[in-house]
Order: structure tokens, then sequence, then C-alpha cells
């Protein structure tokens, strides 16, 4: 391969095209995702990004090696939805040390949650708040950037905001493909005095007494003045992909939802800071999620946290298995919209339970299918990397060594079959209250009375474990020849 291209293309939503991947530097590959806002538990709608980024992580560290990728992740802890909570439930302590203790505990589950994704940790994952300010290690902070804005005449101050003035970068609008003179003001839109155009946007914004507030130092028209505030929504990505990956990286991604105006206030912000064209190479964005055929809203009825589809019944009526969240994620190719239903998962679950099935306790290997590493380096296509794996399955129950380690290198590319079947099925079973020490006594006790030819007493033990949502199949062992029986819990 030359120029660092490994095979893979992606969709370029800058470009709105599919294209070559080639990294900037092969042997230091970067990429960036947004990630959680924390001010409450994540909900599945989160999930996706979470899911898709992982896999397309895994995938780079493949073709790349893991020492040559750069993963980072933001968590953003600076939000007015975390002011108020903050104020609910910390009522008795300073703002901004109320502000910790919230996020804190929401990044803890947001962790725990995206863990039972099977998604690897970032490379790196930073918190706004660290970065408002300059820092002792140099590293790019949000004040510092708006200094840089300001004193290249992107930015100005008005009524104690500053905000990051559109006109002054022709360029602006690339990534949604909005003209500038197209978003005027109109009935719906309420646009403030003090801005210069309607699309103007804030960069840093004045705190009151009871918001959470840095005191940031600036120079505006040759003044030096301190102004406590806090700063707008966009410029933390950018200070924070530029303090880890440079002012120029590979691959930024997010939802379709950040589109506009998120990333591409994140464009105009880095480029014009660092004097550049070009912030990130590729753009990727994942579709939008429906629930039960319905857009996801509290008033809907249908909003549901990837924490309540783990721990409780809310959703379909019982807890379900972080890898079957994550299969049934992938079973729709990542830019297209999904609906979330328990018909899906259920889906997604049985097809889990036939690939363990399949691979039994067989390790992973070194060489996955060259089938599904092609699929995935087309553009992230895992419903044909899903199809590889069924022909592998096939290949696998029939016996095959090598199909049975394929297929569980291969699932792992997509954060697959990371137990083995006898784990997989004793969770089950753990959580559906079933005692897989009576199961395999039983299982036996069965098998013996089919060599017996006793079949009615067979028949009374399978309809007794059938009682306990047990099921079981019985098939020859390709070695042996022997009898044998699988077992699985059916809810």
């Amino acid at each position: 391969m030359t120029n660092g291209f490994r095979g893979l293309r992606v969709y370029n939503t800058l470009t709105r095209a599919k294209e070559d991947f080639v990294p900037i530097d092969e042997k230091k590959v970067r990429m960036y995702v947004c990630g959680p806002t924390v001010y409450d538990y994540a909900h599945i709608g989160n999930a996706r990004p979470a899911i898709v980024f992982d896999v397309l992580y895994r995938l780079l560290r493949h073709l790349y090696g893991e020492d040559h990728v750069t993963y980072v992740r933001n968590i953003t802890d600076v939000d007015d939805k975390i002011n108020a909570r903050a104020r609910r439930d910390y009522p008795d302590l300073p703002l901004n040390e109320a502000i910790r203790e919230v996020t804190q505990k929401t990044a803890d589950q947001y962790h725990a949650d995206v863990a039972a994704l099977g998604c690897l940790k970032p490379t790196i994952e930073p918190r706004a708040t660290d970065f408002v300010l300059p820092r002792a290690d140099g590293l790019t902070d949000m004040a510092s950037l708006i200094q840089s804005l300001i004193d290249r005449g992107h930015a100005y101050e008005a009524k104690g905001e500053i905000l990051f003035d559109t006109a002054s970068m022709p360029a602006y609008g690339g990534l949604s493909k909005r003209r500038l003179e197209d978003q005027q003001a109109g009935a719906r839109i309420a646009v403030e005095a003090h801005k210069k155009n309607p699309a103007d946007f804030v960069l840093w914004k004045q705190s009151s007494a009871d918001e959470p507030g840095w005191d940031a130092r600036f120079t505006i028209r040759g003044a030096a003045m301190t102004i406590r505030g806090r700063p707008g929504w966009h410029i933390e990505c950018s200070a924070m992909s530029a303090a880890y990956l440079g002012e120029e990286f590979d691959i930024h991604g997010g939802g379709l939802d950040l589109i506009f105006p998120h990333h591409e206030n994140e464009i105009a912000q880095s480029c014009c800071a660092h004097g550049r064209d070009v912030m990130a190479h590729y753009w990727m964005h994942n579709g939008f999620l429906q629930v039960e055929g319905r857009k996801m809203s509290k008033s809907e009825g249908n909003f549901v946290t990837i924490h309540e589809l783990l721990e409780t019944e809310r959703f379909g009526g019982r807890k379900w298995p972080g890898e079957v969240l994550r299969l049934a994620m992938l079973m729709t190719h990542y830019r297209e919209p999904i609906d979330f239903s328990v018909r899906k998962l259920e889906e997604a679950e049985a097809v889990l339970d036939g690939w363990y099935r399949a691979v039994g306790d067989a390790e992973a290997g070194d060489i996955g299918c060259a089938d599904t590493i092609a699929a995935l380096s087309d553009d992230l296509g895992t419903t044909a990397a899903i199809a590889s794996l069924h022909e592998l399955r096939s290949e696998a129950t029939k016996g095959s060594s090598a199909a049975k380690q394929a297929l569980k290198t291969s699932a792992g590319l997509l954060g697959l079959l990371a137990d083995t079947e006898s784990e997989w099925f004793a969770v089950k079973a753990s959580e559906a209250s079933i005692d897989t020490g009576f199961v395999e006594t039983a299982v036996e006790k069965r098998l013996t009375q089919l060599r017996e030819k006793n079949f009615a007493e067979a028949d009374r033990i399978r309809d007794e474990l059938a009682a306990q949502g047990v099921q079981l199949m019985d098939y020859k062992d390709t070695e042996s020849g022997e009898r044998r029986t699988r077992w699985e819990v059916k809810r």
C-alpha cells in the first residue's frame, strides 16, 4: 500500500461522496468524536455514535496498528441543564462544585453503560471544564482560541458576549451546504440586536452571580478586560481536538444532528483561529434513531436510557444484554435511520445465540475473515459484515475449527462475541433466575433416558425444563458421533 491507504473508504459529509481514506500520517491516525453532555443518564440515541465510532476505531487499529491510532472523545460538562440539575441536587454547595458532583456521577454512569455495550475506551477523554482557561501544560484552551479569533478579526465583543463574526469567513456553511445569505432572520427566529449577523454565534457568554463562571482575560480593541463568564458550546471541541490531535487531523465524527450548527461552527472557529483551510479531512455522521417507529421523546413516553435497557424491565418487559443492544444497532448501516424496537432486539439476540452456539468456547485468532474486513472497509458496511459472519457460522456449525476461530475473530472487529458460549448462556440463565446446575443435571438425566429408550421420561424432563423457560436442542457431535444436547433460556 502507498500513501497510508489500506483499502478503507468512508463517506465524507464535507464532500457528500465516498472517498479513499488516506491519513495525514499513517503512523499517527487521529480521530475526534463528540461525546456526551453529562447532565443525565445517556439515552439510547447516545449509544449509536458510541458504537459506530467504536467499530471504526477497532477497524483503524486493525488496519494501521493499535499504537498508531489516537481516538479522542470529549465529555461536555458545561451546560445550562447541568447548571439547573446542580442547583437542584446540591443546593448547599458552591455552584461550580455542585456541577462537578453532578457530572462526575453521570460521567461514571456513561462509562459503565458504554462498557456494557462493548465499547473500547478512547485513547483520551478530556472534560470541557479542564480546557476553559490557559493551562500549565500549554495545551490549547478555549480562552486562548477566542483571543486568537479576536486578534485575527473573526470575533467581536457586544453586551458582555464575545461572538464569532460569520461574515468574516467566506467559506462558512461548507459542511452543511447552507449559504450565509440564506440564514436571515425569519418570523420564527429572534435575532439579538447586538449581533452583526443573524448567524453569528457565542464564543464567550457573561455569567450572572448565580451562574457558573471563569475569569477569562481578553484584549479587545487594544484594551485588556476580564469577563467572568462561560464558553459557548462549540468552542470546547475546537480547543480539545487541537490540544490532542493538532490543528489539522484525520476524522471528525458525531451524530447527523451535529452537522449544523455544532460542527459547522467548529470548522469556522478552528480554521479561522489557526489560519488554516481545513480542520478535519473526513467528516462522518451517523443517522437518526427512532423508538418503535416514533421520534424518541419524553412526551411520547418512549424515551429510554441505556441504563434502563441494561438494568430494568421497562423496554419489552425484560433486561437486555449489552451485546444485543450493540448488534441491534449494527444491523442497520450507520448512515441510515434506525427504528429501535423490541422486535429488533429479539432478532439480534437470536442471531447472537446462534453465533455463540457455533463458536463454542473457541479462542479468537490473529486473522479475521477477509470478507468481513472488506465489508467494514467499505464505509463501515456492517450489514455486509454481518452477512459474512452468518456464512462463517454455517461452516462453524459443521465443526470446522478454523471457521469457529474466524467467526470469533471477525465478530471481534464489530465488538461482538466477547464471551464464550458457556459464559454467554450462563449469564442469560442467571438473569432469568435459572439454576444452571439443576439444568445441567436434568439434561444429563434426559440423555440417559434417551439412551435407555425411556422416551416418556425424557419428554417429561424436556417439558419440565420448557416450563422454566429452558429450550433443549439435540444434535450429533461431528467428531464422536454421540448424541449431545444444548440448552438456552427462552424469554
